[in-house]
């Protein structure tokens, strides 16, 4: 049995004449009676009663029809279906991030994603960098926001984009001795005690700024280390030690910490979206957009 077998019943059930069943099919009368025929047979049910005139259904061939028209209305349900999930307009996306992604561009993105998309579902995990690298891999994410280093990505089984670059800033407790400069140089925190962020969770960030005070003659005294930046703040705040962090940090007013820019030039720390290379999902292809989009 195929669906044009269905719809040839559903015409002539609904005509209860072959003839003009046949002309709304656009097919001889001939074929069509054969086809309603090898239909019943198949069935094994008769589906019309052909001595009484007009031609009328049975019984069986009442509840036939209201089956099959149940039939075609979940066909039609299935291709609206198919076709709204081509388009990225229903599924489901999970997305890895980080402190930084979160305290800036991150609302953003799902407040405009599900504006335009509410039927997609999304979850949101954050995870250090090398976990959403070993998600991504086993597909346990579909997109993850970091800051990247390129040597991260050895492979071409990840693709990547920047979407935003930031400068670092120097976070301070609010009795530091600096806290009255307008700027601080980096020359001046040589002897400090560092927080820095994880080398575990952040390695791109962690090793740049490591980088970033060796080129002025120092390797930073790293005291502590904090995964989250809420963590790292509050350490400043404690009088635990100082801490250079992306400039998104500012967005976060904590209590006894005073934020201040580096009067040198400072390497500009790149915020990444990865994803697998081999992930043709257009809710992906959509999520993106709408991410390049607000980055601009």
């Amino acid at each position: 049995m195929e669906l044009r077998h269905l719809r040839y019943f559903i015409a002539v059930a609904e005509e209860l004449n072959f003839s003009r069943a046949a002309e709304r099919l656009h097919m001889a009368q001939p074929p069509l009676s054969q086809q309603i025929m090898a239909l019943e047979n198949e069935i094994e049910v008769q589906l019309f009663d052909r001595t009484k005139r007009p031609l009328q259904l049975t019984w069986a061939g009442q509840v036939f029809l209201e089956e099959t028209r149940l039939v075609f209305a979940q066909v039609d349900n299935a291709v609206k279906t198919a076709k709204r999930a081509s388009r990225g307009e229903i599924g489901r996306l999970i997305v890895g991030f980080n402190s930084s992604m979160a305290n800036c561009l991150l609302p953003e993105i799902l407040r405009v994603f599900r504006d335009r998309f509410p039927k997609v579902e999304l979850t949101w995990r954050e995870l250090a960098t090398s976990l959403q690298l070993q998600a991504l891999r086993d597909r346990h994410l579909d997109v993850g926001f970091f800051h990247l280093m390129s040597s991260m990505i050895q492979e071409s089984d990840l693709c990547s984009v920047t979407i935003w670059q930031e400068p670092l800033i120097a976070a301070l407790p609010e009795n530091h001795r600096l806290v009255n400069e307008i700027q601080v140089s980096l020359k001046e925190l040589a002897q400090e005690s560092f927080i820095l962020p994880s080398r575990r969770f952040a390695p791109g960030l962690s090793e740049q700024i490591e980088h970033l005070c060796q080129q002025f003659g120092f390797y930073p005294n790293v005291i502590q280390e904090g995964t989250m930046m809420l963590t790292i703040l509050g350490l400043v705040a404690g009088g635990v030690g100082i801490a250079l962090l992306p400039a998104n940090a500012q967005n976060i007013q904590r209590k006894g910490v005073i934020y201040k820019s580096i009067a040198e030039s400072t390497p500009t720390v790149p915020m990444a979206a990865v994803w697998r290379a081999d992930d043709n999902s257009p809710i992906l292809r959509e999520f993106l957009e709408v991410t390049m989009a607000m980055a601009k």
